[in-house]
């Protein structure tokens, strides 16, 4: 398995106009990658520096053409054609339930992740990142009050969501774990918690904090948005995985006062735990991450709400 430094790879990102594709790609920006953002909606901090080709995901034909697209107009400058990219990374969807019918939410989704994969295949991508989603695990978008089956939430759990939300997104780790194998490439799905971008934590956590039952259908867990600019330029690092599902969060629990074996015992008294868990690690573990890609947590709650 290859860990070295890929610096300066050419990604195209979709749905990078979104309120995670906003903090992650001004992140691999940094970490010297060339960006192209594929989104109906222009990048919304226009110093960025961030090129967007607006294109239709749902249409196979587009996408084709978009990833053989110059990344910007200075393209036509030099005598080189564009060319596929090094790494695509697909976060273009509807983000969730009640934004459209569910049917539409369902086959956009899915016709989306299908046609964004096998269009980098055929052109011979290696490495490409598809956002999954904590919702299947089932409880997110539940009818009432549901329960998890077990804790932690980690990667080989029996998910099994009742909404065409994260149904879409199963389909799409499906996807993924088909062409990984046809293509011997390496497909990662990022099942990415409850995003928090920087100005959510002084205006959101206190009431997150004071109201903790509010909290169970994230599992009590969050992810950075900065942090998952981390996580997908660490897959971009690490290859020769195949398909692998990763869960994408930051380390704690947003609960005060309490370690997570308490708290869980209190609020959720009837789910099994199934391994030892850390004092304050959160129920969607990002063990995996921490383990497999050295993922360091940067953003913690704590580290912003008093």
């Amino acid at each position: 398995m290859n860990s070295a430094k890929q610096a300066g790879q050419r990604i195209v990102f979709t749905g990078g106009s979104g309120k995670a594709g906003r903090h992650v790609i001004p992140y691999l920006q940094s970490q010297g990658h060339k960006i192209l953002n594929l989104d109906l909606m222009p990048f919304p901090d226009p110093s960025a520096n961030v090129y967007t080709l607006k294109t239709d995901l749902t249409q196979s034909g587009q996408v084709f053409n978009a990833l053989t697209s110059h990344f910007d107009m200075s393209g036509y400058e030099n005598e080189t054609l564009p060319s596929p990219p090094d790494v695509v990374i697909h976060f273009g969807a509807y983000a969730r339930n009640m934004l459209v019918p569910d049917n539409e939410t369902f086959q956009a989704n899915v016709t989306s992740t299908y046609n964004v994969i096998e269009a980098a295949s055929k052109l011979g991508v290696k490495k490409i990142l598809v956002a999954s989603s904590e919702t299947t695990y089932g409880v997110c978008f539940a009818q009432g009050n549901a329960d998890y089956h077990s804790f932690p939430l980690e990667e080989d759990y029996d998910v099994d969501p009742e909404d065409s939300y994260a149904l879409s997104k199963i389909c799409g780790e499906r996807t993924a774990r088909t062409f990984a194998r046809r293509y011997n490439s390496d497909i990662y799905a990022l099942r990415i918690g409850n995003v928090i971008e920087p100005h959510e934590y002084e205006r959101d956590f206190p009431a997150y904090l004071d109201n903790p039952s509010t909290r169970k259908r994230n599992a009590w867990s969050y992810i950075d948005a900065r942090d998952l600019g981390q996580i997908c330029d660490l897959m971009i690092q690490k290859s020769g995985l195949g398909f692998q599902i990763f869960n994408c969060t930051n380390d704690t629990i947003t609960i005060r006062d309490k370690t997570t074996k308490e708290f869980l015992a209190k609020e959720c008294p009837n789910t099994k735990v199934t391994r030892e868990m850390g004092e304050y690690e959160a129920p969607l573990s990002n063990r995996k991450i921490r383990e497999v890609l050295g993922y360091k947590d940067v953003h913690n709650w704590r580290n912003y709400v008093k």
